[in-house]
């Protein structure tokens, strides 16, 4: 038996066939320069900083999406907002725009039959009498605003103002045999309010945005 010093088998040592040893790993160097050791160092401190950095700019990427989610929702509630604003401004816009026609219609009554008979002008001018039904307190008046109207546009024919009881003021009938005109302010503001109202429901909340979502990925 010889004298050499036992080596302690390792597990990945591997035997061939007929016992030999076929491989066997390296021996692990114990002993390193100090030029080895600062090698060693500084690549395990790159890779520890490349490490850190990739956690870093995964952090940031994740808080930039939270934060585009917040965005989204936080439009999605300024659209409600706005559309409640938009809605409050055009029955404000409605509201005061009623009460100025109210205020003209009032001193003016004579003023809608009056423009009706110019627009009408081309379509009358060969009927020879006009009939045109108004309020009673307002026939005379009427009346007078015909005659000026049709010396204006050269309207050759009669035109006879008449009384209708129950109807509102400054509302009207022109009734020129072939066809008629009428003009009722309070049915006008009622259509004025329901195409309002339809154009508003229509719209809902897909008017225009205030940010596009595609500008807060942008910025974001």
């Amino acid at each position: 038996m010889t004298g050499s010093t036992p080596r302690p088998f390792a597990f990945d040592t591997v035997f061939d066939d007929a016992g030999s040893i076929a491989y066997q790993p390296p021996a692990r160097k114990r002993h390193y320069t100090a030029e080895e050791i600062e090698q060693a160092r500084a690549a395990g401190y790159a890779e520890g900083e490349q490490s850190a950095l990739a956690q870093a700019e995964a952090a940031v990427a994740d808080a930039l999406a939270d934060l585009a989610r917040a965005a989204r929702l936080g439009l999605g509630a300024v659209q409600g907002v706005a559309h409640e604003h938009r809605v409050g401004s055009a029955e404000l816009a409605l509201v005061a725009a009623r009460r100025i026609a109210d205020a003209a219609l009032a001193r003016f009554p004579e003023a809608p039959v009056a423009a009706a008979l110019e627009s009408l002008a081309r379509e009358i001018e060969a009927q020879p009498r006009l009939i045109v039904r108004v309020a009673p307190d307002l026939q005379e008046r009427v009346q007078l605003t015909l005659d000026h109207a049709a010396e204006a546009i050269g309207f050759p024919g009669q035109i006879l103002a008449r009384s209708e009881p129950g109807m509102p003021a400054a509302a009207f009938v022109l009734d020129w045999g072939d066809g008629k005109a009428s003009f009722d302010p309070d049915a006008a503001a009622a259509r004025v309010a329901e195409a309002l109202d339809a154009a508003l429901a229509a719209e809902g909340l897909h008017a225009e945005p205030l940010i596009a979502p595609s500008e807060i990925d942008d910025h974001v």
